[in-house]
């Protein structure tokens, strides 16, 4: 099991929230066409890479 910090808990909650919000969002956006970019960035407080997914319109 990894170290379990504070930093990590608390990115691990935020992530988390986000993954059960989005779904949600993304209905209520639907009426508009739109594009879903994908983008990788480098989590210090995890040590890891990270994906997020925005919607642009």
């Amino acid at each position: 099991m990894t170290q379990l910090n504070r930093r990590r808990f608390l990115a691990t909650a935020v992530a988390a929230t986000t993954v059960r919000s989005l779904p949600p969002v993304a209905a209520a956006l639907k009426t508009q066409p739109a594009r879903r970019v994908l983008t990788l960035v480098y989590d210090k407080s995890l040590g890891a890479m990270r994906a997020i997914d925005r919607i642009v319109h």
